[in-house]
């Protein structure tokens, strides 16, 4: 059976990873969360004291505490870091606000986009990040870039925040997020851009639903071809 590989692109609370993971179960796709990724980068130099632009030290984290994922018994995907689960910890505000300036960092970006290709490899993939159309799987079929008000971003960051327990002002929320769009479309390394090629979806005011169909409907014309 035929088998593409599905790039989702776009700013903080897009509704990239929801979306992803919804469409990924529909095809039976393996799913990534790249964000996650970096996350985890962020989470291993925020808990071991490494200064966030010492690219050589974080590295060394990744290569001795691995990143990998799994499921607990609901289905629901797990993070890890070498054998410690770190799937709400990356969540946690003080990762969320110094992502950016790991995800900028060269050698950081490069050894997890190589960890990133070696896994699409594998068969068919759907991957959410800002730059997986444009640099770490330019050759997808399908290319998507979602986006959204920073208002409506905000409003699904912090009932995501609620729900897992975490407190969050909101109006901090929308600063963090505008200020996360622009460091993140600045970067001088991968910024966050959509692919030429790539599909745009503005999903303000617009159910998941709704969203994963018409991705579905692409999806379905290039594995019909």
């Amino acid at each position: 059976m035929k088998e593409i590989q599905i790039a989702i692109d776009g700013p903080a609370s897009s509704g990239k990873s929801t979306v992803a993971k919804i469409v990924a179960k529909e095809l039976g796709y393996t799913y990534l969360d790249t964000g996650a990724m970096y996350r985890a980068a962020t989470y291993l130099a925020l808990n071991n004291e490494i200064d966030l632009d010492d690219e050589s030290g974080i590295i060394h984290q990744l290569v001795e505490f691995p990143i990998s994922f799994g499921r607990d018994e609901q289905g629901q995907q797990l993070v890890f870091v070498g054998d410690v689960d770190v799937t709400h910890p990356i969540r946690d505000n003080q990762v969320t606000q110094h992502v950016s300036t790991v995800a900028a960092l060269p050698l950081v970006r490069e050894k997890l986009v190589e960890m990133q290709q070696m896994i699409a490899h594998q068969g068919g993939i759907i991957m959410d990040g800002r730059d997986i159309g444009t640099v770490v799987l330019p050759e997808a079929e399908l290319k998507i870039f979602l986006v959204a008000s920073v208002e409506e971003r905000a409003e699904r960051r912090y009932k995501e925040n609620l729900e897992k327990g975490i407190e969050t002002n909101l109006e901090t929320l929308k600063q963090e997020i505008a200020d996360r769009d622009y460091k993140d479309s600045h970067r001088e390394v991968s910024p966050l851009k959509p692919a030429v090629d790539a599909i745009h979806f503005d999903t303000t005011g617009v159910g998941i639903d709704e969203v994963v169909a018409f991705i579905q409907e692409k999806a379905k014309k290039i594995l019909d071809k």
